[in-house]
């Protein structure tokens, strides 16, 4: 049976990047994934990185392409009640900005990094299930040819995202699922069309929720709120961009191109309590969804893995386990921020259809307007202070 000191399932952001870290601090690790490395490579996902998540990418050494690609930002915009409001990040927070940098793209860097140092990356080698998660951890995994087998460890970290197999081994008398389900989608296009501004605008219109970002200086990726039972094919392109442009108003001027991708995004929160049971830990999806609104979900795996790293680090160094047994509850101070700002973002800027709830949300964002403190909360969130920006120093510097 082959052996490693860390199994991690799942070659996403999360597990990538784990197994980075433990290379530069000489713990050796497995990383088993499903699918093929052209699969991960090309799965368009989320793309704006907290401040926090750029330095700890640059410190660790992975950073440079994005340093030389990344489309910095130093604010974002809201639009509502026929104005456009705009929060200044490094004049909110201190100097912090945010990145736009897609997901794939930090995947493509990390899987380099890892096939560069000779770190083992086993593409089409699904885990069908994790055992022996008290004593002696072993990953069972379909190989490529079909055949199963197991890799046997001292850890096992679930990074195999919300439908993956590591968080079912959870034992259900100990495993709390606490989730929220939100009754409208995205829908959202990459389009190969000028963006519509240089900093993203979120859009509060009366048909719904719209967001407005980027990948390139010639990529747009732009969304629409959609029922949460809506099909695509009621969604020819010609009528995407004539709702964008609707919700859009006269906060930007659109410029419609050909669609590239097309797809819906539900909406939910959900966060596993505890993130770990035994020598099994769980990191980023696999522990906790948040909706897109806040732009929370490749930063907050970037966060639980560090938190990780640190803690395996001094297990196998000084054979400390104290940061290991409270790697769910310093955990769970970053997701809940994240998941409470997420599912704020999404309160105030989402058509609610409730006259209460709409009128809450008037409130909140004619506050956003007026109260400086207000926007300041919102910028020290987005960007990462409250979150990954605590983590930079627990990053070895390469």
């Amino acid at each position: 049976m082959p052996r490693t000191q860390v199994a991690i399932v799942g070659a996403g952001p999360a597990g990538l990047l784990l197994s980075h870290l433990l290379h530069q601090v000489g713990i050796r690790s497995v990383v088993l994934e499903s699918r093929s490395r052209a699969y991960v490579e090309q799965r368009v996902r989320a793309g704006v990185l907290e401040d926090g998540t750029r330095q700890i990418l640059l410190r660790c050494g992975v950073g440079e392409r994005m340093a030389r690609q990344g489309l910095v930002h130093e604010g974002v915009n809201f639009a509502f009640e026929g104005s456009l409001l705009h929060f200044d990040f490094p004049a909110l927070t201190g100097g912090h900005t945010i990145t736009v940098y897609g997901q794939q793209e930090v995947v493509k860097d990390l899987i380099r990094a890892r096939l560069e140092a000779a770190g083992e990356v086993w593409f089409e080698c699904e885990a069908v299930a994790v055992q022996g998660l008290e004593d002696r951890p072993r990953v069972v995994y379909r190989a490529p040819d079909g055949s199963q087998d197991a890799l046997e460890a001292d850890f096992v970290a679930g990074c195999d995202g919300s439908h993956g197999v590591t968080r079912a081994c959870l034992p259900a008398s100990v495993r709390r699922v606490y989730e929220r389900t939100y009754p409208f989608a995205w829908l959202g296009i990459l389009a190969e069309a000028p963006p519509a501004s240089h900093e993203l605008i979120y859009v509060n219109h009366p048909r719904g929720f719209a967001l407005f970002s980027m990948r390139s200086p010639t990529l747009s990726r732009n969304y629409l709120q959609v029922r949460a039972d809506e099909s695509l094919d009621g969604w020819p392109d010609d009528r995407i961009w004539e709702e964008l442009a609707r919700r859009v108003d006269r906060a930007a001027s659109l410029t419609p191109g050909p669609v590239r991708e097309k797809g819906l995004t539900p909406l939910r929160s959900l966060v596993v309590e505890p993130m770990q049971y035994g020598r099994l830990f769980l990191a980023g999806d696999a522990a906790h969804v948040v909706p897109p609104t806040g732009a929370k979900g490749l930063n907050l795996a970037v966060c639980d893995v560090v938190v990780l790293a640190r803690a395996l680090q001094d297990y196998y160094r000084a054979g400390d386990e104290t940061a290991l047994r409270a790697y769910t509850e310093r955990c769970l101070e970053h997701v809940w921020q994240a998941e409470h700002f997420s599912w704020w973002m999404t309160s105030i800027l989402h058509r609610l259809d409730d006259r209460f709830e709409e009128g809450m949300q008037r409130a909140q964002l004619r506050a956003l307007r007026r109260s400086e403190a207000a926007r300041r909360y919102l910028a020290e969130n987005y960007t990462g202070v409250h979150t990954s920006v605590r983590y930079v120093e627990w990053v070895p510097l390469t």
